[in-house]
């Protein structure tokens, strides 16, 4: 995958990244869990202008957005256009399966990248990474291989902006960091 690939809106980059392979030094697998972020976003690190903390999401697009929450988790994120990035939430882990056992302790697979914070720890990612182009070493990243059906719904973990539907999963996955909340219909 070019940098131009993020170079679009984050919608779109947010729907595409579902189901492409993404490696870290080898180790990774399929995105299947993913939520879209953007400066008109009350719930984005852009939202309030360039700080230091998040001045990569205001550089070229292509480039690993990493940043520390609560104190312990790295999270990761590929930057789009100014201001724009997708948060990688989940994988189903593919490569590397010693490497991220290692890292995460002994557990099933499906909990290995389910979350955020598993993935960056299962991959090894941390403040180091912030800044690094998505096209080269230690990346690697592939388009999807085959089709496969899409589902979004609101964003988790946050306050602002909850209700916006920008989260995006390969629908039924049992790799995702939580499922889809069921849509009731009306009564």
């Amino acid at each position: 995958m070019t940098r131009s690939f993020f170079d679009r809106p984050v919608l779109e980059v947010a729907h595409d990244a579902i189901g492409m392979t993404m490696l870290f030094d080898g180790a990774g697998g399929r995105i299947v869990e993913v939520e879209a972020y953007d400066e008109h976003d009350p719930a984005s690190h852009s939202f309030a202008g360039p700080t230091p903390r998040n001045r990569v999401m205001f550089g070229p697009p292509g480039h690993a957005y990493v940043y520390k929450i609560y104190g312990i988790h790295y999270c990761l994120n590929f930057v789009c256009r100014p201001g724009s990035a997708i948060l990688i939430r989940a994988l189903e882990p593919t490569m590397g399966l010693d490497r991220m056992a290692e890292r995460r302790g002994a557990m099933a697979e499906k909990n290995l990248c389910s979350g955020p914070g598993k993935l960056a720890q299962a991959l090894g990612i941390d403040l180091r990474h912030d800044g690094l182009a998505l096209d080269a070493a230690p990346f690697a990243l592939h388009p999807a291989d085959t089709a496969h059906e899409i589902a979004t719904g609101p964003r988790i973990g946050i306050t602002k902006g909850a209700e916006t539907p920008w989260r995006f999963v390969k629908r039924n996955s049992p790799f995702l960091s939580r499922p889809l909340p069921r849509i009731r219909p009306d009564l």
